[in-house]
């Protein structure tokens, strides 16, 4: 009788590198990162008119992050996920003297150099792991958490620890889950967001990146003064999440922000 053969099936190629929390951050590399279909911070949520983002986003960024950044106007200040520059402007504007952005989009990028911003176009883990330890006084993540799973956002928080000063300042927020309408859609929203947040798992991810003294707060939406349906907007999302703290809290939850967006401010 014959003897049945068979053929050994061929060999697997090799797995991509995963990013674990314990991994060497100076050893990840930015192709090995979950967020594969676009360059890590590109899917970007502004007006199809960038020249009116400047007006706009100066007066969002004025609100929500320019009073939790350090009175120091000479120190080094990194902004990552700049985009067009807008924040860079605003501290341009500001009298902040020593601004860096970078995107890992050039046509973004672009805007801002074209009104002579100090933009770059770099990747961001790429470009943290090239940085001399304890460059930055303070940097401001505008994206990247929600585009990182939470393995690889401790491994990127680990890489900014590494490049502020002793004492210097991180600011970046992330969508926030516990919002009973957005929360499931900001996830949703874009196939390389990877991580929403609340109160307590935004400040895991900093203490575990090494940060101390960390406070959340959130970021606000209506603050277009001059816009009367600002208003309208300001009392209807105040009144709504006014009940979401009273509803979780019969469910035995303290939660206490419900905005579309939770930011934390740190030190190192």
């Amino acid at each position: 009788m014959d003897t049945l053969q068979t053929q050994a099936p061929p060999a697997a190629e090799p797995a991509p590198a995963s990013v674990h929390a314990g991994d060497d951050p100076m050893a990840i590399r930015d192709e090995d990162l979950a967020a594969l279909h676009e360059p890590f911070d590109s899917y970007w949520q502004a007006p199809d008119d960038v020249e009116a983002g400047y007006t706009s986003f100066f007066t969002y960024y004025q609100a929500n992050i320019l009073p939790h950044l350090p009175a120091d106007k000479d120190a080094p200040i990194l902004c990552v996920s700049c985009g067009p520059g807008y924040l860079v402007n605003l501290l341009k504007e500001r009298g902040y003297q020593n601004v860096t952005g970078i995107d890992s989009d050039p046509d973004k990028v672009a805007y801002g150099q074209a009104r002579g911003l100090d933009c770059t176009a770099a990747r961001c883990f790429a470009y943290l792991q090239q940085q001399q330890p304890e460059t930055y006084g303070t940097i401001v993540l505008e994206q990247e958490l929600n585009h990182l799973t939470h393995k690889e956002s401790i491994a990127f928080l680990k890489l900014c620890h590494r490049a502020l000063r002793p004492g210097g300042t991180i600011y970046g927020y992330g969508l926030n889950g516990a919002n009973p309408i957005v929360g499931a859609e900001n996830l949703a929203h874009n196939i390389d967001h990877f991580s929403t947040y609340g109160e307590h798992s935004l400040k895991q991810v900093f203490m575990l990146g090494g940060f101390r003294d960390i406070k959340l707060m959130p970021l606000k939406l209506y603050v277009f003064w001059k816009n009367p349906l600002n208003y309208v907007g300001l009392a209807v999302t105040g009144t709504l999440e006014l009940w979401y703290r009273v509803i979780f809290k019969m469910y035995g939850k303290n939660c206490k922000i419900f905005t579309k967006k939770i930011a934390a401010v740190a030190k190192k």
